[in-house]
């Protein structure tokens, strides 16, 4: 989308009440949010700390050297002094340099091999100097994730796994397991995504469209996606529903006045088929490439 879109979204947001503001720096959208922030700060409408902003460090940064420098870039771009949230975007390291998707001659992608312990170790760091308030991982399988816990010396553990997580592929398993460690599971794509030609097949299935989903919906006089963000919250899942438009915006926000029961719970539990919108398959062919273990 354009950039003025995502500043026109996130002054919309903040506006119509929303508090939490998930970014990252590959979305390369810092700026605006920022820009935002400021706005509504300066009208008086929020304060600093009524906002919990979350961003991630993306994986041309994963060696503990940039790591800090990468976090000052992202605060400076959001003009904060702390984020809320700091998250590694992605298991998988990347060769680092100015490219966000780095590629060789033949347009493959190129990756590298730092330890992701070692950046988790970076990001202690930048918690301890006070630059962000809680750090976490995204797109890590619960073996990663035990990697982490397990890590000698480990001083603080992730508080949350941001994932892709909807009626389709509604990682119980996973869920489960970062439940029981006392991780945070937070859900995007949680509408099915906003089907991006660059990353998502447009042959998949519309998410929203689904019958059975619709059907539930339909019977709590509610919308598919307000039910399909109901479902992924009472799971204790924290859902991030992604829109450009006002009226949406408030009706995602009704998630909290509606309660779905445990037979409509179970019909959407049955909905699920493991597929991934977003496969990420280039790093497909990095040993930790996520997505080889079942969950």
């Amino acid at each position: 989308v354009p950039k003025s879109k995502s500043l026109e979204a996130a002054n919309l947001a903040i506006g119509v009440g929303y508090r939490h503001i998930d970014t990252a720096s590959v979305y390369q959208v810092e700026e605006e949010i920022g820009q935002a922030i400021q706005s509504k700060i300066k009208a008086g409408i929020v304060k600093r700390e009524d906002m919990f902003i979350t961003t991630k460090l993306w994986c041309t940064c994963f060696r503990p050297e940039l790591v800090k420098s990468s976090l000052e870039k992202s605060l400076k771009r959001l003009q904060l002094d702390y984020v809320d949230l700091y998250l590694m975007h992605f298991p998988v390291p990347m060769k680092s340099g100015d490219n966000d998707f780095p590629v060789d001659e033949q347009g493959k992608t190129l990756l590298d091999t730092v330890d992701f312990c070692a950046t988790w170790e970076a990001l202690e760091k930048c918690k301890d100097a006070g630059l962000v308030k809680s750090i976490g991982v995204s797109n890590f399988n619960h073996k990663q994730l035990e990697r982490i816990l397990n890590k000698p010396g480990l001083k603080y553990k992730p508080v949350c796994n941001q994932v892709e997580c909807h009626i389709y592929l509604n990682q119980s398993k996973l869920l489960d397991y970062c439940k029981s460690k006392d991780i945070v599971l937070v859900a995007y794509g949680a509408l099915g995504t906003q089907r991006y030609k660059e990353w998502v097949d447009q042959n998949s299935p519309v998410l929203l469209n689904d019958p059975v989903l619709c059907d539930v919906a339909k019977k709590n006089k509610r919308s598919p996606a307000l039910t399909a963000l109901r479902y992924l919250f009472q799971r204790g899942v924290v859902p991030l529903a992604q829109s450009f438009k006002e009226n949406e915006m408030k009706e995602n926000l009704q998630v909290f006045e509606f309660q779905l029961s445990p037979e409509d719970m179970k019909t959407l539990d049955g909905l699920n088929k493991n597929f991934r919108y977003l496969a990420a398959e280039i790093f497909a062919d990095h040993p930790e490439y996520p997505y080889s273990e079942e969950y």
